[in-house]
């Protein structure tokens, strides 16, 4: 599609949408549509964490709350508190997922395809979760042909009040969290400090070395209203943390591996309401990560050098959300994004590349009839490359009353541009083009009321080409290569309440999928040395439970259990293996549960928790550890 044209068909959809469609639909709560939406309206899987499920899960990290409570996401960690934690979303790699943070896109540019760890994300700071399901590349551009993942801080809201929580446990761990706010007819604000620490566990299971970790974060929330048609919000929040880990190469040093990481980003953000039905949003935000790290040279060179790695991501966006009439609704929106990686491998090179992106996008809510509603979205982007790609998405939601039954479909095109890191590694990087992917998904709910049953099931399948990879046949340089990726499965949600002190929960995905970016590799697929054991993704299990209880003793105390099912998963080999052929492994599969006793006290909340009460052994990356039996306990103030 040309410049032109596109330009043509924006300003068409601008001018003529009041006469598309012709009456009236209520806007409620949420969406995935940059704008306030009913959450049954809307035909993409969307999940939701609130405040108070981020506060009952009594986790620490909310890698680690997202892993027991979503269906569709698969988790792992390559080690203990503070290591690498991904997640990956209906099985496609965590590079195909999009995450922010206060409307701040979170990717760190300087690793190979620019994706996000969850590491450092503590709970105690943040309000709201969205997880958004299926190709999302219509609002949220490159790299979110699996989903999006929106990440919200808590702000000020009543009376202006101290809070605080403290919690202890195994291998020294301390989580203290400290935090001032509230808010008036004119203003709110809050400002929070959270410290985390644990001496921790040994990365690698091939020692016994505990690799110690440190967490600060601190956020501040400000919301100042002039008037009910102006309003601004400023939001900073800064991690600082410190971790100590292990080498791949079990030969290697183990105690000197240490890393220094900081992520900052900034959101500031005017609401404007000047035209009865129309609302504006100017944001501006600011993302900074640096890496400092003190490690191996390689998995091959085991001398330590100092490597330092920079990511830097400023945006401007202007987001429009204009209610044609009670039935159509229309967001639309302008997004100027600009990034730069630098590298420091060592101290004899340092590297530095940049791109801008320029997007327009335009989506459209409307009722139908009473119970069916329909989402239809486009979005144009150009890349400093001379890049140019269009997404598209459109969804709908039907609600049958004489089945008591919702019906939920959405279809969408997405894509993924290089990265930073594909270009500086790439012999000829202007051959490169955006991987494209295409997604569909249905899915159905049902509320069985008098029994007290929730059920949610819904089918997905996605499948996207031209792989930027660095196969043997192209000198093991980044080029857009044959290969196909395909996941397809389902993904389960069920609740149910026999008694008004007794629920059970059943979360079940089910996960198909192809990996051609490794498995159509002629030097390395099937008829070749046969290194790869078929043709899964990396860790991402066929089969995936989590099933929990929750048993209300009384008025005031809650027991709570939960039982997390793994299927065998395949994974990359590494350096230890005999030869070094990094031939394919199979990981086991592991069943963890864990416990929890959560009451209150007068003005205080407290819990006991025991995790992996079995003190199940298990991996979810090969030779990498992962948590053994833990106590901790802890206790919030409550007004």
């Amino acid at each position: 599609m040309n410049k032109k044209l596109k330009i043509v068909i924006f300003l068409f959809f601008l001018i003529n949408l009041q006469n598309l469609y012709a009456k009236d639909i209520p806007i409620l709560v949420i969406s995935p549509s940059k704008t306030p939406q009913s959450s049954s309206t809307v035909g993409t899987s969307v999940t939701v964490l609130n405040e108070k499920d981020l506060d009952n899960s009594n986790k620490s990290f909310l890698g680690d709350t997202l892993n027991n409570s979503v269906t569709g996401l698969n988790f792992f960690q390559t080690g203990g508190p503070g290591a690498q934690m991904g997640i990956q979303l209906r099985g496609l790699p965590k590079a195909y997922s999009t995450i922010y943070v206060d409307g701040v896109k979170k990717s760190d540019s300087t690793t190979p395809k620019n994706d996000f760890y969850f590491d450092d994300i503590l709970t105690g700071q943040v309000s709201r979760v969205e997880i958004l399901k299926g190709n999302q590349s219509s609002m949220y551009g490159s790299g979110a042909m699996g989903g999006a993942i929106n990440i919200f801080s808590k702000q000020g809201n009543g009376k202006f009040k101290r809070d605080y929580s403290y919690s202890t446990g195994s291998d020294k761990m301390h989580s203290l969290n400290l935090s001032y706010g509230g808010s008036d007819n004119k203003k709110d604000f809050y400002i929070g400090l959270e410290r985390f620490q644990v001496d921790g566990l040994s990365a690698m299971t091939h020692n016994n070395e505990s690799d110690p970790y440190k967490n600060h974060t601190f956020l501040t929330n400000y919301g100042y209203k002039f008037s009910d048609k102006l309003d601004y919000r400023a939001i900073y929040k800064l991690t600082d943390s410190k971790l100590n880990y292990d080498a791949i190469n079990e030969s290697f040093d183990q105690t000197d591996n240490k890393s220094h990481e900081k992520d900052s980003s900034a959101t500031f953000q005017i609401n404007y309401k000047e035209i009865n039905n129309l609302e504006s949003s100017l944001i501006l935000g600011s993302g900074y990560m640096s890496r400092s790290a003190k490690n191996v040279a390689s998995q091959f060179n085991s001398s330590i050098v100092k490597q330092d790695y920079w990511s830097y991501r400023n945006t401007m966006s202007l987001n429009n959300n204009y209610k044609i009439n009670s039935k159509n609704n229309i967001s639309f929106g302008l997004e100027k994004e600009f990034e730069e990686m630098r590298y420091n491998p060592n101290e004899n090179e340092d590297f530095r590349k940049g791109e801008e992106i320029t997007s327009q996008y335009i989506d459209i809510q409307s009722k139908i009839t009473d119970n069916f509603y329909s989402t239809f979205g486009i979005r144009f982007d150009q890349h400093s490359q001379s890049l140019n790609e269009d997404s598209e998405r459109a969804s709908l939601a039907y609600f049958s009353e004489a089945l008591g039954t919702t019906f939920k479909s959405s279809y969408g095109t997405g894509i993924k541009f290089p990265s930073l890191y594909e270009y500086y590694k790439s012999n000829d990087p202007s051959s490169l083009v955006a991987e494209k992917g295409r997604s569909f998904d249905f899915g159905v709910q049902k509320d069985f009321v008098n029994k007290g049953l929730n059920i949610d099931l819904t089918f997905f399948n996605h499948k996207y080409e031209d792989t930027i990879e660095g196969w043997k046949t192209a000198g093991w340089t980044p080029v857009n290569m044959a290969g196909v990726v395909r996941t397809r499965g389902l993904e389960l949600l069920s609740s149910y309440k026999p008694r008004k002190n007794l629920n059970f929960d059943l979360a079940y995905t089910y996960n198909s999928t192809y990996d051609g970016a490794d498995f159509d590799d002629p030097d390395l697929g099937p008829g070749s040395a046969g290194d790869f054991l078929n043709s899964q993704m990396v860790r991402v299990p066929r089969h995936l439970f989590n099933i929990g209880a929750n048993y209300n003793i009384t008025d005031t105390t809650i027991l709570s259990w939960k039982t997390k099912w793994s299927d065998t998963a395949r994974d990359y080999g590494n350096t230890n293996d005999a030869g070094g052929n990094f031939r394919d492994v199979r990981l086991k599969s592991y069943a963890v549960s864990d416990l929890g006793l959560g009451f209150n006290y007068g003005n205080y909340k407290g819990f006991v928790d025991l995790t992996n009460v079995f003190n199940e052994k298990y991996s979810q990356a090969i030779q990498y550890s992962a948590p053994e039996r833990a106590l901790s306990f802890g206790f919030k103030k409550l007004y």
